[in-house]
């Protein structure tokens, strides 16, 4: 089998796998579906390691029909191998197959089983072609796929009307994103006559200088679709309303597909990127402000996953903040290793609120280390991984980022360093009042807690063991010169020099941030496990700490900006449109009627009447006719 061959494998054996499941999936038993589900998405797995193996170094087109003619514009289907989308392709196919296989543990009982493996498969598809595109277009068909999955998978429970609100908020959210996208790839085709990335990346140089106006808005338009899809202000909201969906899709959007969409969209343009400093700066500045207003509202929520949701956007922000100073290979790091712990925490999640038979606010658990050892060690890991404690996945990954932002500008580190420290309180204030402490669920939870299957738990020790030694794909040369193979692979794709610190400035660096960390850890334990606190209840929140809960009015600001002033206009038009549908259907009626009712006063049935109309007839037609 050729390598292009086993390119086009990738994406179309979840499609495979979508249409069998997605077709029989009332007919299908669960031991089937599950198969070809999780088949399906780890052949995929398979094929990618293939490529990897196989020259992976190269980046290779792959080209299987023309898609798009117009005059001397072409653009064809076809698939991009590169270091890059290796990358992203191992993340989608491997941490995508471990979701897979805990879904069927974690929705075994749903009525719905084989249509939502359907569904994870089509997602996969989406994404896995969003990735392998060699042009925009084809990014753009799989970036629209993703977001039509994140509908359908957020609102699977759709008799749920809450969760329905939710996918509809992801949904229009995402089309605001996707206006700003559609808009840049026309200036592309524009200015370029293609949208093919390496013809545009050789060309981007010659055809615009630095901050050019034209690829300053080409850039910022690209970016406007990352926000959307990768949930930075002032479009992050529809984020954590995606909680509404079943456990294993919050896993697969935050952590392997849909919001890492925009960091690897901006990354492949980074030659677009490296010419528009102005774009870079603006990104920066989002970057940082969405990492810093998520993590303090996570500090006051209390739902398992509105927490890790909140924690998902603020890393998100940490990544396009190293993306906007230019340091696209530490936001692809971070990338990797969120992915490894994300997921894991989301899963670990998905295990405490099945075991706790779908309580989710944590104030009502604790002690739960004790029922579920394997989901409690696992998510420790992960923890400790996010939170980059030292020689963890997230300590190398997100030393990166801050390394890259103090080389760049202090103050921009000293911000991204007070995000990382809020990140760590919330996490470990998560992790001590869930597991720590006493018991706070009713008797009939108590009874009825017990850890996961197999098919649950395995995933999570999978994924614990990346999250612990994923960070040794990247070292830093001041602790292993030469071992950042991360950074090697990505050497020919990623294009502008980063700055380099001396060995001295980074330990302090390093010893100073696991200093804070081993600070926040010693206050956290002291204040939830020693003194056993407990998050307060709503109505005895006050403050500071109410704006956070309510997660600084937002969602409340945007309803009275956009969302009301909507509904009165459609409302009022839609009242004036059947309003008016009505007056002319009715007043034709009305007009038919009575000059019904007026001819129907000749129609009176008296012969002597007839005959005296028609005399009077006859005598106005001959005074016309001799008068005339």
């Amino acid at each position: 089998m050729n390598l292009s061959t086993i390119a086009l494998l990738i994406p179309l054996l979840p499609l495979l796998g979508f249409l069998m499941n997605g077709i029989g999936f009332r007919r299908l038993p669960n031991a089937l579906a599950a198969l070809i589900a999780c088949g399906a998405a780890l052949a995929s797995f398979v094929c990618t390691l293939l490529l990897w193996f196989n020259d992976g170094a190269t980046a290779k087109v792959f080209h299987y029909f023309d898609w798009l003619t117009v005059g001397t514009f072409h653009t064809g289907f076809s698939f991009l191998i590169d270091p890059l989308s290796l990358v992203m392709l191992l993340v989608v196919t491997g941490v995508g197959s471990l979701i897979h296989l805990y879904s069927v543990g974690y929705m075994h009982d749903d009525e719905g089983f084989g249509k939502f493996m359907a569904f994870l498969n089509l997602f996969m598809f989406s994404m896995l072609l969003l990735v392998l595109g060699s042009n925009y277009l084809v990014m753009f068909i799989g970036w629209e796929g993703v977001g039509l999955c994140s509908f359908l998978l957020i609102g699977f429970w759709n008799k749920n009307a809450e969760y329905n609100a939710a996918a509809r908020k992801a949904f229009v959210m995402n089309r605001i994103g996707d206006l700003g996208f559609l808009l840049g790839m026309f200036l592309l085709a524009m200015y370029f006559n293609t949208l093919e990335y390496q013809e545009i990346f050789a060309k981007a140089g010659s055809v615009f200088g630095v901050d050019d106006a034209v690829i300053v808005a080409i850039t910022l338009l690209l970016f406007v679709g990352a926000m959307g899809k990768s949930a930075q202000i002032p479009l992050y909201t529809w984020l954590p309303d995606a909680m509404a969906g079943p456990t294993p899709v919050s896993a697969l959007i935050h952590a392997a597909t849909m919001v890492t969409a925009g960091i690897y969209m901006c990354v492949r343009s980074n030659a677009l990127y490296n010419l528009a400093p102005t774009t870079l700066h603006f990104i920066a500045l989002i970057g940082l402000a969405t990492s810093i207003v998520a993590a303090l509202i996570g500090l006051r929520q209390n739902d398992i996953k509105k927490v890790l949701a909140y924690s998902t956007v603020s890393q998100l922000g940490l990544m396009f903040t190293a993306v906007g100073v230019g340091a696209y290979g530490a936001a692809m790091f971070h990338l990797v290793t969120h992915a490894f712990f994300k997921a894991l925490l989301f899963l670990g999640a998905g295990s405490v609120i099945h075991a706790m038979s779908g309580e989710q606010d944590i104030r009502n658990m604790g002690a739960l280390r004790q029922h579920l050892p394997i989901t409690f060690f696992t998510f420790l890991i992960a923890t400790l991984a996010i939170i980059g404690f030292p020689a963890l996945s997230g300590f190398f990954s997100k030393d990166g980022i801050l390394a890259s932002l103090y080389a760049h500008n202090l103050l921009l580190w000293g911000l991204t360093g007070l995000s990382a420290m809020l990140t760590a309180i919330y996490m470990l204030r998560l992790l001590f009042v869930t597991f720590f402490g006493e018991f706070r669920g009713t008797a009939e939870q108590k009874h009825h807690l017990h850890e996961s299957p197999l098919t649950m738990t395995l995933p999570l020790m999978i994924l614990a063991v990346l999250s612990a030694v994923g960070g040794y794909m990247n070292m830093p040369a001041f602790i292993a010169e030469g071992r950042n193979y991360l950074d090697q692979w990505l050497s020919g794709v990623i294009t502008m020099p980063q700055a380099h610190l001396s060995h001295a400035t980074e330990w302090t660096l390093t010893i100073f941030t696991s200093a804070m960390v081993f600070v926040v850890l010693a206050a956290t334990w002291l204040l939830y496990v020693s003194k056993g606190n407990v998050p307060v209840a709503d109505s005895e929140q006050r403050g500071f700490t109410k704006l956070l809960a309510h997660k600084f009015y937002v969602d409340e600001i945007y309803n009275a900006l956009f969302v009301y002033p909507l509904m009165r206009l459609s409302r009022g038009w839609s009242e004036f449109t059947e309003k008016g549908i009505d007056w002319i259907v009715n007043g034709s009626g009305i007009l038919v009627k009575n000059i019904s009712n007026l001819t129907r006063q000749f129609q009176t049935g008296d012969v002597g009447n007839y005959i005296l109309a028609t005399v009077l007839g006859l005598i106005c037609f001959l005074a016309v006719h001799f008068l005339g």
